[in-house]
């Protein structure tokens, strides 16, 4: 089983190769942009583990059951 500082060292991992391939260009919108590529995989796997199960995946994540739908439609999962 993955620990929370696993997806960290991930995601800083992920931000070093980011930069390191920016070659000095300025980036832009950087915490939408890391907040959408955790967001959907995060939803989808949950989703997953739930079987489906909408209000057991939103009480997994600790959010509204409304709240899961959103993100749901937001990222064309429904």
């Amino acid at each position: 089983m993955k620990r929370q500082n696993d997806i960290s060292a991930c995601i800083y991992g992920a931000l070093e190769t980011y930069f390191k391939d920016l070659d000095g260009e300025m980036p832009d919108c950087i915490y939408d942009m890391v907040l959408k590529s955790v967001e959907r995989p995060m939803l989808e796997v949950v989703l997953r583990q739930a079987e489906g199960n909408q209000t057991l995946a939103a009480a997994m994540l600790g959010i509204n059951r409304n709240t899961l739908r959103k993100k749901l439609l937001d990222h064309q999962l429904v």
